[in-house]
């Protein structure tokens, strides 16, 4: 007969790995670089401290959002920004095999670039329902630009053109809200075309029941033990559906985006 403490102590571990296992950890950034600084330095720690904390090794990285640069110079280019000596970093375009990659990762990191391309090869290699499936399982995922855009329900809220034309804007869905990444408001002296807050109303006038999120450069988001909150030192700008938008700083609840 097993002892009452282990049989105890074996329930706890195992309903333990059920909740890890069923909380999906996302870092999405609005960007990877600010004016005059080295690439990712701004979240390197930030993404360093979060894959540390959810003990990754291997993190998988998805480069197909870069388009006027090689995958291999994407990979150098991330692998040197992180500095990181507890991980290894491997890119999906040097597996054949693309989803056993994606479900052998300890960690999934999404790069910035042009949205619709990222996208467009998603589908290409047939992996958006591998990704969901192993993040909504607990892989951890991370992703800036439009790699964060790419965690949304679409991809309708980016400020990428459309190059390629990928055969829906259905993105990976991982939280119920949109991001705007690089979110500035206003625009420059002399400049006469619509603003960024402008594009957004128009996007919420055609799609009323979605919230979209400002996320200004040098901030993140963060999706832990379901809880959201926002990084960094500038506020989110939160959009609604004929509603006067409102500002919300790092201390504030966040957590009704997720509702």
């Amino acid at each position: 007969m097993i002892p009452i403490n282990r049989l105890i102590n074996s329930i706890h571990l195992n309903l333990d790995l059920y909740f890890k296992k069923n909380i999906m950890r996302l870092l999405l950034s609005s960007n990877s670089t600010l004016f005059g600084e080295p690439y990712l330095q701004f979240c390197k720690d930030d993404i360093n401290n979060f894959l540390h904390e959810n003990k990754t090794i291997k993190v998988l990285f998805i480069p197909f959002a870069g388009v006027t640069f090689s995958y291999d110079e994407y990979l150098d280019k991330v692998i040197k920004g992180l500095d990181n000596s507890e991980i290894t970093i491997t890119s999906i375009h040097q597996y054949q095999d693309k989803k056993s990659a994606i479900t052998a990762a300890d960690a999934i990191m999404v790069g910035g670039g042009n949205s619709f391309k990222l996208l467009n090869e998603i589908y290409q290699n047939d992996i958006l329902e591998t990704m969901q499936q192993q993040v909504k399982n607990g892989t951890p995922y991370i992703g800036w630009s439009a790699g964060s855009n790419l965690a949304c329900p679409t991809i309708k809220t980016t400020n990428d053109m459309p190059i390629v034309c990928p055969p829906t804007f259905d993105a990976l869905n991982f939280i119920p809200f949109q991001i705007n990444p690089h979110y500035i408001h206003g625009n420059p002296p002399g400049y006469n075309g619509e603003t960024r807050e402008q594009r957004l109303l128009e996007f919420l006038e055609v799609n009323p029941t979605i919230a979209v999120v400002g996320l200004r450069e040098g901030t993140i988001l963060q999706l832990d033990d379901n809880k959201l909150k926002l990084i960094g030192d500038k506020e989110a700008r939160i959009f609604k559906h004929q509603q006067e938008f409102y500002e919300l700083e790092a201390t504030s609840d966040f957590n009704f985006l997720l509702k």
